[in-house]
């Protein structure tokens, strides 16, 4: 009789198959026990989800799952307005230096092995003092350690008072604090169960959401199911409606597209140029081809796409390029169309940044306080001969750097720079590379996007602030001012959040006097959901709430 061997490798993807296979049968069978079947919410993410721990939740993906799995002190809704999650209420001191929050008491974490008996044992204010060291803990490596590295002293500034009081001490006043808060970097999460997994933590997350995490087999399959004691409710009713949220890892868009068409998937974003006239007029309405099929809704995005342009005159490349007078970088303002940019190449999805730098659908946007640029290619020509280069006479060729992804955007723009006579050449550069050089100050005109981390429009200022100039922070650009600077810091001690906007506003127009940025467009979000999909609410931060989404 012959033995037959299987090699390790085959024995484990067949595991695999049998896991998922099982998990399917799970969360799509009928449900005998009811006259309902199970509610399964199918989705697909272009790219892997690179962990599903809090403390490295630096890209939308990862966001996206964590916030099914996870929660915080405080969240947002719709309006991006903090709102009481796990904590109940709060209590700011009068200096803004110390921040008293008070728990609920029926908070629990997901079952596992690992807690005794395998249930879930109940959130304490120790877990948030052990969650929000961790970001700063040089052993944890967390990319969220900017949420409180400049903000408090050590783990003494985490302060449980007792199982339902915790209390945060900063070092200095920061208005957007609350805010700050309902990043997915600040989740709860349970020592023990971190502890016992380590590393591997990225793939066995447990939190508190309205949704547990059941399996992942990275690349193609993710499943979450419904946390039967999640406890939020809307009208008495628990949260979440859904069952289950199944995701896959299909990288083509256009595939993914065609399974939604099929109706395999409930909910798709991301129209990509190669079908986007398909699905779209140019003036952004779903084409009628589609048209009653599914829905299709579209609302501000916390995003400003800009080209910029370094100005530190200390920097050799800055020395000998035109773009250090100011008159040249307005023109370059003054010179692009950028209706007829978002209307032909981005089929009316986004609006023309014409109000300054933080976008649209930020809480303080003001487009009548803050007034930008409009297209005026006589005003751009006339600025440009005030700087002694009349019809780009004797001005020596300057080079735009961008990635492959926006390369017919920058050609567009470098089509309208060429009009007025500034002579302009595409350089195109990987993602990363060109990340790297603009974060070191070594490119003079480049394409950049800022989303925002918070709903504040200090995470747009930020970028212009001195002491955040490159490599310690975000100021691409080299921007100096004291008088900005003064603003900033003025405006970490107003607690009025109507006057700190009014603040914002003023170093707003200074961005937009000085032109070291040129504001393209306020992006949008765009969903699909199918027919019989309801509650899934849109917001300016473009984050995912799927524990109110309803699928009949």
């Amino acid at each position: 009789m012959y033995k037959i061997t299987i090699p390790v490798a085959m024995r484990r993807m067949i595991n695999n198959i049998f896991y998922v296979l099982l998990v399917l049968t799970f969360i799509s069978c009928k449900n005998r026990s009811s006259d309902s079947e199970k509610k399964v919410f199918n989705m697909n993410l272009d790219q892997n989800v690179t962990s599903l721990d809090p403390a490295f939740a630096r890209n939308q993906n990862a966001i996206w799952m964590m916030n099914q799995l996870f929660n915080g002190l405080v969240q947002v809704d719709s309006t991006l307005t903090p709102l009481p999650c796990i904590a109940k209420t709060w209590k700011i001191s009068e200096d803004h230096l110390t921040y008293t929050f008070n728990l609920r008491n029926d908070v629990f974490f997901h079952d596992d092995p690992i807690f005794p008996a395998g249930k879930g044992r109940k959130v304490i204010a120790a877990d948030f003092k052990y969650s929000f060291y961790r970001l700063i803990d040089p052993k944890v490596a967390s990319s969220g350690g900017w949420i409180f590295s400049d903000k408090v002293k050590d783990i003494n500034s985490f302060i449980a008072v007792n199982d339902s009081t915790f209390q945060i001490k900063l070092t200095k006043p920061f208005p957007a604090f609350i805010n700050l808060l309902t990043t997915l970097y600040c989740s709860v999460v349970p020592r023990e169960i971190v502890e016992h997994y380590g590393k591997d933590f990225r793939s066995h997350p447990i939190g508190t959401g309205p949704f547990k995490f059941k399996y992942w087999k990275e690349d193609e399959i993710l499943v979450m199911l419904k946390n039967e004691h999640y406890w939020e409710k809307v009208d008495k009713q628990q949260l979440p409606y859904l069952d289950a949220v199944k995701v896959t890892f299909i990288s083509d868009k256009q595939s993914a597209f065609m399974n939604f068409i099929k109706k395999d998937l409930d909910y798709f974003d991301k129209v990509d140029g190669s079908y986007r006239d398909d699905i779209l007029t140019k003036s952004g309405k779903m084409t009628s081809k589609y048209k009653g099929k599914f829905n299709l809704r579209k609302g501000p995005y916390l995003c400003t796409e800009y080209v910029g342009i370094l100005v530190d005159t200390s920097k050799a490349i800055t020395k000998t390029s035109p773009l250090r007078f100011k008159k040249v970088r307005q023109a370059i303002n003054y010179a692009i169309d950028k209706p007829k940019l978002i209307k032909y190449l981005r089929n009316s999805i986004g609006m023309p940044a014409t109000a300054g730098f933080i976008p649209h659908g930020m809480p303080g946007f003001d487009s009548v306080a803050v007034k930008g640029y409009h297209y005026d290619p006589e005003k751009a020509e006339q600025l440009l001969a005030e700087a002694g280069f009349p019809n780009g006479k004797g001005m020596p060729q300057i080079t735009l750097s961008t990635s492959t992804t926006y390369k017919d955007l920058i050609e567009f723009i470098q089509g309208e720079l060429n009009a007025i006579g500034i002579s302009v050449k595409v350089d195109v550069t990987p993602s990363a590379s060109l990340r790297d050089l603009i974060a070191k100050n070594s490119v003079n005109f480049f394409r950049g996007s800022w989303i925002a981390d918070y709903p504040d429009g200090e995470n747009y200022l930020a970028m212009f602030y001195s002491k955040n100039k490159v490599p310690n922070g975000p100021n691409y650009t080299g921007y100096f001012n004291d008088d900005f600077d003064r603003l900033f810091e003025q405006s970490y001690y107003e607690s009025d959040n109507k006057k700190r906007y009014l603040l914002y506003q003023k170093m707003d127009r200074m961005i937009v006097e000085y032109a070291n940025v040129v504001p393209i467009l306020y992006d949008q979000s765009l969903i699909m959901t199918q027919n019989n999909i309801s509650g899934y609410s849109l917001n300016a931060l473009n984050l995912m709430i799927l524990k109110t989404v309803k699928k009949n």
